[in-house]
C-alpha cells in the first residue's frame, strides 16, 4: 500500500520532533556528565559489577534509592526518544527493544569511556548497568502502547503505517553465470 502525502508529512514531523528533543536530551546529558568537577578528591574507577549498587544500598534506604534513580533515570528518555526519531510503527517490538537498549547501552560506555578524560569524573561499571536498565524499562513502558495507539488511529481500526521496514521490494535480482575462460 502506498502511503498518502498525510502519513509521509506525518513522518517526518515524528522524526524531526524526535531528533530535535534526542539531540536536547544528549546535550544535557553531555553537559551533567562531561563537565569537570572541582572536588579536592576523587575515588577510585569502579570496574566490579554491582560493588556501587551494593556500597549505595549501605548507605541508607532514601540515599541508595537517590543515587540509583539517577543513574537510572539518566538515559531513560532515550528508550522512547530513539524510537521516536526513528520514525517507524511497523517494526518488530523485539527488533526495536534490542536496537533501543543497543544503542543506550554504547551511548552509556561512550560517556563512561569520555569520563576517564575528565577531572572529578569517575567511570563507574554499574553506572553503565544502570543507564541501560532504564532506556530498557522507559522502551517496554512506552513505546509499544503508543505504538499500537498510532497505528489504530482514533476509529479503532489499523491504518496504513506511516513507514515500513518490511516493505517488499521484488524478486532477488540474479546474475547469470559466466563461463571460466580458457
Amino acid at each position: 500500500m502506498r502511503q498518502g502525502s498525510g502519513g509521509r508529512i506525518a513522518a517526518i514531523r515524528f522524526r524531526a520532533a524526535g531528533g530535535f528533543l534526542l539531540a536536547a536530551h544528549l546535550l544535557l546529558v553531555g553537559w551533567i556528565t562531561l563537565r569537570p568537577l572541582d572536588v579536592p578528591w576523587v575515588s577510585a574507577a569502579n570496574l566490579q559489577p554491582l560493588a556501587g549498587i551494593k556500597a549505595d544500598l549501605a548507605l541508607g534506604g532514601l540515599q541508595a534509592a537517590r543515587r540509583i534513580g539517577e543513574s537510572v533515570l539518566l538515559l531513560a528518555p532515550l528508550g522512547v526518544l530513539l524510537p521516536l526519531a526513528g520514525g517507524r510503527l511497523a517494526v518488530s517490538p523485539w527488533g526495536s527493544l534490542v536496537r533501543t537498549v543497543a544503542a543506550g547501552a554504547l551511548l552509556s560506555l561512550g560517556i563512561e569511556l569520555w569520563q576517564t578524560g575528565v577531572p572529578g569524573q569517575v567511570v563507574d561499571i554499574d553506572s553503565l548497568l544502570l543507564n541501560t536498565l532504564g532506556v530498557a524499562v522507559a522502551h517496554l513502558a512506552v513505546v509499544p502502547a503508543v505504538r499500537a495507539r498510532l497505528r489504530r488511529g482514533q476509529d479503532g481500526e489499523d491504518r496504513v503505517p506511516l513507514l515500513r521496514e518490511d516493505t517488499p521490494q521484488g524478486p532477488t535480482p540474479t546474475i547469470p553465470r559466466v563461463g571460466i575462460a580458457p
